[in-house]
């Protein structure tokens, strides 16, 4: 059996024989040798008797084993499956009840580290049809289930909300409707206040939820038409220069000339904004200012909105607008981690881009590009 060893890539097979890098790769050994070094996948390739016979670039990699290390020792020894005790698929496969064998298991690297993999194993015989081993292809699969798990929290935090807000509906509405007669217009108003406020805490909860596989799949369903960005920002500023005095941070808008009418969807560039709007308050504390700029150039729209809050840690900043993404400087405050993937994905879906800018405990200034048309 040809044995997978990526430091052998680019050797000569034999002396005087051609380095590999150097063939005409013709389906030969050399060739499927240097396919399996290749691919991004784990490959570790047993005898009959499970010790280890070949070992790619990429099963070093996840389990942190050079070739020489794992070479001839155990399969269980190496990998240390949770599934090398009790339903090992290799010996599934060699004892001959099935030929392949495919799932998802944990595996613990060299320094005891849990990995959970999606594994595939099957059956290795000879040119006369002998069973003379198996050979094992595994994938990290950490980042997949971080984000199932993820997923799974966002959705019951959610429903939790959700629930919060309706039951606070249901209690006022009931209050007010057997008790109308004995509420002052004053109380009355207060409750109807509360109620309209978790009506619309609930409506934005339902909006995250129903936008959550659209975002995932990076795309969302828009509605476009002509818009107007002056009236857009406009009333964004309006609404939310109330809510920032109320926190004593000061609201600054800066637009130069009149903008130009654009192609797009007025609900879900709203949304755009009263994201990057409630992040600057939210993280802004109660001081300084948040500034929204708005630019014409030639072929597309720039809006810029800057706060002079804690801003963001620098090794947060490449996956800032990862879905299910919260950053370390968010501590505990409320979110999901999707206000930020929302955006890029809306913006992104009208053609343009955003970006950050940023400087820690001196504040950001995200940037949204949209073209003209």
């Amino acid at each position: 059996m040809s044995r997978l060893n990526c430091r052998e890539r680019g050797k000569a097979e034999r002396p005087g024989e051609a380095p590999i890098a150097d063939k005409k790769f013709n389906g030969g050994p050399a060739f499927y040798k240097f396919v399996l070094d290749s691919v991004p996948v784990a490959v570790v390739t047993m005898d009959s008797s499970l010790s280890i016979t070949g070992f790619n670039h990429w099963a070093e990699k996840v389990t942190g084993y050079t070739f020489e290390e794992a070479l001839g020792k155990q399969c269980r020894d190496i990998l240390k499956s949770e599934m090398c005790h009790g339903n090992c698929p290799v010996k599934t496969i060699l004892d001959a009840s099935k030929s392949t064998v495919f799932g998802r298991t944990t595996i613990h690297n060299r320094e005891g580290k849990a990995v959970p993999v999606n594994f595939n194993a099957a059956a290795l015989f000879n040119a006369e049809g002998k069973l003379i081993g198996a050979v094992e292809a595994f994938m990290d699969i950490t980042n997949v289930v971080t984000m199932e798990r993820e997923r799974a929290n966002l959705i019951s935090m959610l429903a939790h909300d959700m629930r919060s807000s309706i039951t606070g509906i249901h209690g006022l509405g009931l209050r007010l409707l057997r008790r109308l007669n004995d509420l002052g217009k004053e109380e009355q108003e207060r409750y109807l206040e509360i109620i309209t406020k978790e009506a619309a805490t609930l409506e934005s909860l339902i909006d995250d939820f129903l936008d959550l596989s659209s975002i995932e799949a990076g795309r969302l369903k828009l509605n476009i038409r002509a818009t107007s960005l002056d009236e857009e920002i406009e009333k964004l500023f309006e609404t939310y220069r109330v809510k920032a005095a109320q926190q004593g941070i000061r609201f600054d808008l800066q637009v130069e000339n009149v903008l130009p009418i654009i192609e797009a969807d007025p609900r879900r560039l709203h949304r755009v904004f009263t994201n990057l709007l409630d992040n600057a308050i939210k993280f802004s504390g109660n001081k300084g200012t948040i500034t929204i700029r708005a630019v014409e150039k030639e072929t597309e729209v720039m809006v810029a909105v800057t706060d002079e809050g804690i801003g963001i840690a620098p090794e947060d900043l490449p996956d800032i607008f990862d879905v299910f993404h919260r950053g370390r400087t968010a501590g505990g405050t409320e979110g999901y981690g999707l206000g930020l993937a929302t955006v890029k994905t809306i913006v992104e879906g009208h053609g343009g881009r955003v970006e950050v800018a940023n400087e820690p405990n001196a504040g950001t200034t995200f940037t949204v590009f949209l073209p003209k048309r």
